[in-house]
């Protein structure tokens, strides 16, 4: 058993504030002049990573608005701009193509330049007809073609490996499409393993298993019941005569609500604390079975908090285009959208100087001769996770 004259660290007095700071809580770390048991170390490890991990989508939650807002007004309109000049400038070495006094490495070299612009161009926006056409004329193939081959080609992959089976309506150009199909596809396989092991005939030992789990569900949610429980009868309103403290426990009567409905033992030990009725005592002698429930649920929030932020980052990849596992984080996400904006400041001038330079085919054949085409990348799937 704890000293019973440890304390509790309090890193953050909320006074009511946790709404605007969700990712801030009350800490519930343990300490004190006695050394700490296995457990109570597990308990305070939990609150830290928990906590981290609030403050870490609080972080995103407020970054990702801005970042969205600051993509739109800055580097959109000029991912618009550039994706026109690639196009004007395909059609300009498409001219100069047809033009007589070229050589057939010049032509080779202009069929090259201009497959590269149509691609970046269609891969960029949606169906452009005219990028299209000259992507069949000098690839001499067929751009639509090649696209549902390649798509069929990933399809059977992802079945392959990923043991699914995508159906024929599936957008496989939508990494969207491609998560919300395969989350469900795997959420049924879940679901069809659980029916059949319900149908057999468990083993004693499977049996006993089973029970115990029952057992330790039962008297964690018995542990999360009883905090509710002190909170409710503390915060009941009607008990309350003072018309602005009834507004107040009101309010933090929903709070719990809403916490004991997700199973969310640390917000409710936090609403405790706010209200004064977790004590230095009451935590100092926390052990026993009691506090291998309250671990229990915490790893529980925190595999929670995890899966929450990997959707975060999953959905920002998808909607801005980041490579799929790329590092990601909040602090960086301005820098990078600087980065990108200088980027493709610098892109427009070279296009535009491009551009500018084949007005005619002498100038061309002298613009071709600075040119260096890039040895073709080899193929892969890009697969959106």
């Amino acid at each position: 058993m704890r000293d019973p004259m440890a304390t509790v660290d309090l890193f953050d007095d909320l006074n009511g504030d946790s709404d605007s700071h969700p990712a801030r809580l009350r800490s519930l770390v343990l300490s004190g002049t006695a050394p700490l048991n296995p457990d109570q170390k597990k308990f305070n490890r939990l609150i830290k990573q928990i906590e981290a991990r609030r403050t870490q989508l609080a972080d995103w939650n407020e970054a990702i608005p801005a970042f969205r807002q600051r993509y739109g007004r800055d580097l959109h309109p000029l991912l618009e701009r550039e994706r026109a000049l690639k196009a004007q400038l395909a059609e300009h070495l498409d001219w100069g193509y047809d033009q007589k006094g070229l050589t057939k490495t010049e032509r080779h070299k202009l069929s090259a330049l201009i497959i590269d612009l149509a691609l970046d161009v269609l891969g960029q926006g949606g169906p452009d007809e005219a990028m299209k056409a000259l992507y069949n004329k000098h690839s001499r193939s067929d751009f639509d073609a090649e696209e549902t081959a390649q798509m069929e080609q990933m399809k059977a992959m992802l079945e392959d490996t990923l043991g699914v089976e995508l159906g024929n309506d599936l957008d496989l150009t939508s990494p969207e499409s491609l998560f919300e199909e395969l989350r469900a596809q795997f959420e049924a396989k879940d679901q069809a393993r659980a029916e059949r092991a319900k149908r057999r005939k468990p083993t004693a030992k499977q049996q006993a298993k089973e029970a115990q789990r029952e057992a330790e569900a039962k008297q964690v949610s018995q542990s999360i019941r009883e905090v509710y429980r002190k909170l409710a009868s503390a915060l009941h309103p009607d008990r309350e005569s003072d018309p602005e403290e009834r507004q107040r426990k009101t309010a933090l009567m929903q709070k719990a609500n809403e916490a004991y409905e997700r199973g969310a033992l640390l917000e409710l030990l936090e609403l405790q604390l706010q209200l004064e009725h977790i004590d230095e005592a009451h935590l100092a002698n926390l052990g026993g079975e009691r506090l291998k429930h309250y671990l229990k649920i915490l790893k529980d929030q925190v595999r929670e908090l995890d899966s929450e932020l990997q959707r975060t980052k999953q959905d920002l990849a998808a909607e801005f285009g980041f490579p799929p596992h790329g590092r990601l984080s909040p602090d960086v996400l301005m820098a990078r959208l600087r980065s990108d904006v200088a980027a493709t400041e610098s892109q427009l001038r070279s296009l535009l100087q491009q551009i500018d330079t084949i007005g005619d085919v002498k100038s061309l054949k002298a613009w071709l001769k600075t040119v260096t085409l890039e040895r073709p990348p080899v193929f892969a799937f890009d697969l959106p996770f």
